[in-house]
């Protein structure tokens, strides 16, 4: 197995240790994080930074492979899979936590369902369905917005702008357009007929 390879594999093995850490009270420490109304708690914290590695870890998988020429089946399935229980597993974890809405979380990973299922028609008809400009925009907020999320809304809590807030709602929106776009872009892949 080829060090990229083994770079997303360890983004998968971090999900449930992050979800571990955001989703239980260990109680490492008689007080969490507080500094005047701001308060995060240790294992949030834990889970915030693992997220944020895990994340951070899906443009390097890439880059090694294409670089150096490493890409393999494997890898192409297993980056974009990672990707999706990552965020989704998130997600459900800010959800439980009562950070965010149910519906949001049910867009995000209904859009990415959507996306993934035009891809593989593509792939069907021969043909790939390339990342758009929106969609790595659209990674980019998701990711921002829910690192703010983790970190209860550092450091934009001390100057009482809801930045994290401001940014999942953005997110939702740019995950709405460019799945939207995807489809628009790619209609012709749900409206041929094979001979």
């Amino acid at each position: 197995m080829n060090l990229p390879n083994r770079i997303t594999l360890a983004r998968i093995f971090m999900i449930p240790v992050m979800m571990v850490f955001l989703l239980v009270d260990f109680d490492m420490y008689p007080s969490p994080i507080q500094i005047g109304d701001y308060t995060l708690p240790y294992n949030q914290l834990i889970g915030a930074i693992i997220f944020i590695i895990a994340a951070s870890t899906d443009g390097i998988d890439g880059y090694i492979a294409r670089k150096h020429n490493l890409v393999t089946n494997l890898g192409k399935l297993l980056d974009p899979l990672a990707d999706k229980l990552l965020i989704t597993a998130v997600l459900v974890s800010l959800v439980e936590m009562g950070s965010i809405p149910s519906w949001i979380a049910v867009i995000i990973v209904s859009r990415e369902f959507a996306v993934t299922g035009l891809r593989q028609i593509a792939l069907l008809d021969g043909s790939v369905v390339a990342a758009s400009a929106w969609g790595k925009i659209k990674t980019i907020v998701q990711i921002v917005a829910i690192s703010l999320l983790l970190l209860n809304n550092f450091p934009f809590a001390f100057i009482g702008i809801p930045m994290d807030t401001i940014l999942i709602w953005l997110a939702t929106l740019i995950t709405i357009y460019s799945g939207i776009d995807y489809f628009v872009k790619n209609k012709h892949l749900l409206t041929q007929t094979k001979a």
